[in-house]
């Protein structure tokens, strides 16, 4: 699953810039997204592998501490991303003839700023909810499946959901693919 995540992630960043049709904001949105989900797998799952192949379940207080960092930092910045994108595409589809005046960057960074501190309040309520829940219940078992959810389904569908789903990135990922392998 995690080769797949970090491939298909990888494979959407390329075909979006090797592709002069998709420089485009909401294809750069795309490809950062990609981005962030490549990161936010690569922060836990490498870890987590070793730790299954080892059978250990250990972890430094350092390593713990920027696994954390890291998790917290990318999740929000997908939050970010998601909102900026979902305006985007509200502008893009309510107001097509004033989108290059609406999504100026003073409107992006105000955007940004705003959501920070929704991002951070829903990030800290989820953390806060589901340490609560594990002091409550104990169940190492629920919260293992939880953060197998959180930190690797979510990530290896949202390729197939936000990108592949769009004609225009199938058909840059076909021209793509048919110049790695003309013979094919």
């Amino acid at each position: 699953m995690y080769l797949v995540t970090v491939l298909g992630n990888f494979l959407i960043i390329l075909t979006i810039i090797s592709d002069s049709h998709l420089h485009t904001p909401m294809y750069f949105f795309l490809s950062s997204l990609s981005f962030l989900d490549i990161g936010f797998t690569s922060t836990t799952v490498p870890k987590m592998l070793v730790n299954i192949q080892a059978q250990r379940k250990d972890i430094s207080y350092i390593g713990c501490f920027t696994q954390v960092y890291f998790l917290m930092v990318f999740a929000l910045l997908e939050g970010f991303l998601l909102t900026v994108m979902a305006y985007d595409l509200f502008v893009a589809i309510c107001h097509p003839l004033h989108y290059m005046v609406i999504m100026n960057p003073r409107l992006c960074g105000l955007l940004v700023l705003m959501c920070w501190f929704t991002i951070v309040s829903l990030s800290y309520g989820t953390g806060l909810c589901i340490y609560l829940s594990y002091t409550v219940t104990n169940s190492s078992h629920s919260n293992s499946i939880t953060s197998v959810m959180y930190t690797m389904v979510t990530p290896i569908l949202n390729p197939i959901i936000y990108r592949l789903r769009n004609k225009d990135v199938k058909g840059a990922l076909g021209r793509l693919l048919s110049r790695a392998a003309p013979g094919l």
